[in-house]
Parts: C-alpha cells; structure tokens; sequence
C-alpha cells in the first residue's frame, strides 16, 4: 500500500501471464467442443476409409500432409459392393481442392468437393430446392453444380442460382441445386455451406487431373456392425491391393469412435502447447517479482535493520518479503483470472455472431492451477529477495542512507 506503482510493476508480469493461461484453456476447450460436435453430429455409424496407412491411435496419413494415390474408384464399388460388405448400407467417395468459381463479374476463391450421388443419404444432407446429380449425370462426367447456401449467398446475392452457369476454373458448370444452411464448420475447414459440390469424376478428371480419391465413408446398417464391417473393408482392400500381411495396408479405416479419439487427441497436443507458450510469460512475470522485490529490498535497508535490532530473527525478516511477494503474485493471480475469463468470454460472443456454434467454456482446474501457480511464483521468485533481506546487518542498516 506504501509503494502502489511498484506493486502494480511487480503483478503486472503475473496478471498477463494467468490471464494468457485462462483465455488459452477456454479457447482451446470451446474449439475442441466444437470441432468434436461436428464430426459426432455427421452420425455414429459412419466408417472413414483414408488412403496410406497409419498406426491405429495415430493420425492418418492425409492430417500429416502425406498424398497417397492407391486408393481409387474401383476400390469404393468394391467396398460399397453389399456381397462383399453386407453390414454398409451406403457410401460415398470424395475428392477436394479450391478453385476460382465465377458468374458474370463476381469471383472468388472456395472449396469444391467431388463425390458420389450417394453423398446426400450418407451425409444427411438435405436439398433447399433443386435437385443433387444422379449415378448417370455422375458416370457420364456431367458439368452439374450444387452448391452450398453460404456460397450461393456470396456468388448471387439475391438472384435465382438455379440453370445459371459458373466458372470452375474456366469449366462451365451448371447449377442444379442448392443445400439447406448446415451450419459454419471448426476454424480452417470449410462447411457444406461453403462449398460447391460436383460429381467425382467431373472432378478426378476435368479439375484436379487425378484417378485416386481423397477418401471414402460408408454408412452402416447399424452402430453394432461396425466391427465386423471395418473388417470386411480390410479383407475386400487387401485382397484388391494384393496384400497378404496387414503390416502392409496402404490404407487406414477408421470408425466414428477412433475419429472422435483422434481428433480428441491431437487437439489436446495443441491446446496444451498454446498453454506452455502461455506459461512463459508467467515465468517473466516471476522474474519481474523478483527485480522487484531486490528493489524493495533496496529502498527498505533501515526498516529490515530496525527490525532487526529490536529482536526480529533472520527467519522472520525472510518470512516477512516471501509473504509480502507471495501475496503480491497472488493478488496478480486473482485479477489475471477475472481479466482471463473476461476476455474469453467476449471472445466467445464474437465467435458466436460470425455463426459458430462456441460454447463459452471455462475450466476450474486450470483456475486451480492458476492460483496455486501465481503463489509459487511469488514465493520461488521471492526466495532470493527475501535471503538477500535476512542477511543485511543491522549495524550497516541502521546508518544505510
């Protein structure tokens, strides 16, 4: 209270650090939530067939940026085919990429996805009005578009998109359809409703140059099956790549479940490395305490040495700066906690109105932490100030100017 400057300069360190701290978990908390709603809200009977191999807890190929070309359109009749699969009641191929899409003067850059006629029943998608390609228009390489309600927005404003024709990459395509709003997807991917969609083909061939697919998903009679139909899937790709120890897949299935557990996971990797970088700036602030404290130290040479000669022990002089720093760091702590759930909490309304689903989270755990934190920081970084204190001489104090 004698010296407010000088200990608002001491938490200020500790204020930012604790705040960084709380914003970092909450954020990371709300993104994974979301990222995690909206692969269980695709359905939880849904099988994942991805291109190059990967170990059953770890990511697949494609998430590590690894292009593997085995997997092909021949490949997904096989696995769709029901003699071979029994437990799948449908299923979907996909390829993607970005392009220029334009209609008259207006252009811009957006995902487009390549699939199958069966996109719709395995995805759950619905049609605002139009219609989606079918299996002929689809074999045939038909210039069809369907696109999504956002970019529909965004190209055409408030005219009529159905029979107009745009521009993918200088391929004339034809609107036949537009999806209902789905909803915005997790940061850095694109939703349904970002996207104009066209048949695989259309897009292996004319677009993207390609004969292999991004991947696969195929939907299953029931949650049930799915063991025995990701074992179906593996017996038919082996036998079809010509694959006689499972060593050797150049591909990766994965269930809703092992998806969800992925994704869990590496999102956790990156919402605990956002809180080690958020960590440091608590160690900075520590360290402010401490050039602090020694300042402290410093200016109040004669008080320590009044004590000292009225009968105080080192132990007590000690005690007296760690308590002293120890409360600072924990006042810092407090007020970096409210200025934290503060500031994400306004984030998460921001979030909101661009039309994402967030849900403000907060955990007490790291709050816990965060207390327990700022008090250790406060007495580690103030050890040395307080030492330093208990060994002034109280003859050397006492004439100290």
């Amino acid at each position: 209270m004698a010296a407010k400057f000088r200990s608002f300069l001491t938490i200020l360190g500790v204020i930012i650090g604790v705040a960084s701290v709380i914003i970092i978990m909450s954020i990371g908390l709300s993104a994974q939530g979301l990222i995690l709603d909206q692969v269980k809200g695709i359905g939880s009977n849904l099988i994942g067939i991805l291109p190059g191999a990967s170990e059953k807890e770890g990511p697949p190929p494609a998430l590590m940026g690894i292009s593997t070309t085995t997997f092909t359109y021949d490949d997904l009749l096989a696995i769709t085919n029901k003699k071979n699969i029994p437990e799948v009641e449908d299923g979907a191929g996909y390829v993607m990429g970005t392009a220029s899409i334009a209609w008259n003067s207006v252009s811009k850059n957006a995902s487009f996805t390549g699939t199958t006629t069966n996109y719709i029943n395995v995805e759950s998608a619905d049609i605002a009005y139009g219609r989606f390609f079918n299996s002929e228009e689809e074999a045939n390489m038909s210039r069809f578009a369907v696109l999504g309600s956002q970019i529909a927005k965004d190209i055409f404003e408030k005219n009529d998109p159905l029979n107009q024709k745009i521009k993918i990459n200088d391929e004339n395509f034809t609107i036949i359809g537009i999806f209902k709003e789905r909803g915005s997807a997790a940061f850095g991917a694109s939703s349904q409703d970002d996207t104009v969609f066209i048949p695989l083909k259309t897009a292996q061939k004319i677009i993207l140059g390609i004969n292999h697919l991004g991947f696969a998903r195929l939907k299953v009679k029931s949650p049930d099956l799915i063991p025995s139909a990701i074992n179906n899937v593996e017996i038919t790709l082996r036998n079809r790549h010509h694959i006689d120890d499972p060593a050797n897949d150049d591909f990766s299935v994965r269930d809703q479940a092992a998806a969800l557990e992925t994704i869990g996971k590496v999102t956790d990797v990156l919402r605990y490395f956002l809180l080690a970088v958020g960590t440091i700036s608590l160690i900075v602030g520590g360290v402010g305490i401490m050039n602090i404290m020694l300042i402290a130290v410093g200016q109040r040479i004669r008080e320590v040495g009044l004590r000292k000669a009225v009968g105080a022990k080192n132990g007590e002089i000690m005690s007296q700066f760690l308590v002293e720093s120890a409360s600072v760091s924990l006042l810092g702590g407090i007020i970096g906690i409210i200025l934290g759930i503060l500031v994400a909490f306004i984030a998460a309304k921001i979030i909101q109105s661009l039309g994402y689903s967030w849900e403000f989270l907060i955990s007490f755990q790291s709050i816990a932490v965060a207390v327990l934190v700022s008090i250790l920081i406060g007495i580690i970084f103030g050890l040395y100030p307080a030492r330093k204190a208990s060994r002034v001489s109280p003859m050397e104090a006492l004439r100290y100017e």
